[in-house]
């Protein structure tokens, strides 16, 4: 992990030193609070910086407690692969609206690695591409057209421009409040703008029987909801992203599901592809999403929380339970501003 944040990345609620104060500079002795101001912010940063240990992983220090999964480096990787899957889910695309092309100004909310804003900037050198997250995991070097910032999105925004286009993925259990994100995204969009949103919803599917509630991957799921209800995060994200954006007041809402197998059980081609890569992703989640919840809001042990996970894994990995998890695309139009006036 980097000791020190790279230049190009500023958290927006930090006290920015520069030509903001020179107004001030007659006022005080510059030498005593240039240093105090440049102590401050050295310690803001480097407080971003400093994750905490739990349970054998690492965790985001800003907003601290909010995001259930780690940040250690195992988990960047892990995201960098899942985005991976999304290519081959959408057959080598990355996002499904109007905007996938055509877009001058992108936030990725939650933008984890990075992977997907650095993705889209190196294929749309037009656009400006911004990627914001609790944590300071996104590579040191991008396109030119490419920025991070290291804020919590549940606080103000602080944009002094809107985009075209924003964009999430895999935010479900991230919010206390999701229909209040999605009103924030309607008001930093510009008319005609397009929110995404890409998810995982649970229950994890079956069509055939052969996954029952009395599976060990069943329990573990079990668990993991109830644990996210009890920190007031619950991970019903997936299934609401519709809704909430048409209450919102977005137009055109499309809502594709997708399936992702849990293992090669398939026997066409492409989806046992998919199985074999969702179950080198998942297998890792297995333990990731489930120690810092249970630990956190049921008291469980660091031993009883891996137990789980471990008994878990063992129907993930069986090729006779055919599973799968629901993948969840949702976009919808913020209306043209003729088109309301239209309306009124």
């Amino acid at each position: 992990m980097p000791e020190t944040p790279p230049e190009d990345v500023h958290h927006q609620h930090e006290v920015q030193l520069g030509p903001s104060d020179a107004q001030n500079e007659q006022d005080y002795d510059s030498g005593v609070d240039e240093t105090s101001n440049r102590s401050s912010l050295t310690s803001l940063r480097s407080s971003i910086f400093e994750f905490y240990e739990e349970n054998g992983r690492t965790y985001h220090s800003m907003s601290a407690g909010k995001y259930f999964m780690p940040n250690d480096a195992s988990e960047v990787e892990r995201l960098d692969l899942q985005h991976h899957l999304f290519r081959l889910t959408f057959d080598d695309q990355i996002c499904l609206c109007p905007k996938k092309d055509g877009a001058k100004r992108v936030l990725d909310l939650g933008t984890g690695s990075g992977i997907w804003c650095i993705d889209y900037a190196d294929h749309h050198p037009e656009a400006e591409i911004i990627g914001v997250d609790l944590s300071p995991v996104q590579p040191d070097f991008m396109p030119p057209n490419c920025s991070f910032e290291i804020d919590d999105v549940e606080k103000d925004w602080t944009w002094s421009k809107s985009f075209d286009f924003i964009f999430s993925r895999f935010m479900t259990g991230s919010f206390a409040d999701n229909a209040a994100i999605v009103k924030k995204v309607y008001d930093q969009l510009e008319p005609g703008g397009y929110f995404e949103a890409q998810d995982m919803a649970l229950p994890i599917g079956c069509d055939d029987g052969t996954f029952t509630e009395d599976s060990d991957l069943w329990v573990w799921m079990t668990w993991l909801i109830k644990s996210m209800e009890a920190m007031h995060r619950p991970l019903s994200a997936a299934q609401n992203w519709k809704s909430l954006m048409e209450e919102a007041g977005f137009e055109d809402v499309v809502e594709y599901i997708y399936k992702w197998p849990t293992n090669g059980w398939p026997r066409d081609p492409k989806y046992k592809r998919l199985g074999q890569w969702a179950l080198y992703d998942m297998d890792q989640v297995l333990e990731a999403a489930i120690l810092a919840p249970i630990t956190r809001a049921l008291g469980w042990s660091h031993e009883e929380a891996l137990l789980l996970a471990a008994n878990a894994r063992k129907v993930l990995r069986d090729p006779k339970v055919h599973a799968y998890w629901p993948i969840y695309v949702v976009y919808g139009r913020k209306p043209v501003a003729s088109k309301r006036k239209q309306s009124a």
